[in-house]
């Protein structure tokens, strides 16, 4: 016979639920400095990311990448520094709002992988809004996608660590 504070079914001995059971009105504990660190982290990467990007589509394949168009219409293209800004933007609003998902929604990984996937479809698919060359549309979706690659699966990695903080 087995003697345990815990019976074969997982439950207390006298039926409770001891361990396995969690408060649903318990807050989450979001460590907040492992949070934005690593939404800092985040930042530099993604400006990396960008950096690199553009020296390799410009630099190496001479494909300009574009930016939301001017208030006039006109096409506008984006050197590294523009784009590694726009990374770094990405990167503190996505962890801002993994903050706030963290502290708010039921299963906050869930929402924040879909709003930054969706984010991510936007802008790749924007650039064949624009009449420009393929090369130019499908370079700059590419880029885009990668970002958004690299931003979504650095701040849902950091943010699902600072919550088990």
């Amino acid at each position: 016979m087995v003697s345990s504070y815990y019976g074969s079914d997982g439950y207390e001995s006298h039926g409770g639920y001891g361990d396995y059971r969690h408060s649903d009105s318990a807050k989450p504990h979001v460590n907040a400095g492992t949070l934005w660190a690593g939404g800092a982290a985040t930042a530099l990467v993604a400006a990396l990311v960008g950096v690199v990007a553009t020296l390799v589509v410009t630099g190496v394949f001479d494909i300009p990448v574009i930016a939301p168009a001017t208030a006039d219409g006109a096409v506008d293209y984006i050197g590294a520094v523009w784009l590694a800004g726009f990374g770094v933007v990405g990167s503190l609003l996505a962890t801002a709002l993994a903050h706030l998902l963290l502290l708010v929604a039921p299963r906050p990984m869930a929402f924040l992988g879909w709003i930054v996937g969706l984010v991510t479809v936007v802008f790749a698919v924007w650039p064949f809004t624009i009449a420009v060359d393929i090369e130019v549309q499908v370079a700059s979706a590419l880029v885009y996608v990668v970002m958004g690659i690299a931003i979504g699966s650095l701040v849902t990695g950091m943010a699902t660590k600072a919550l088990d903080d």
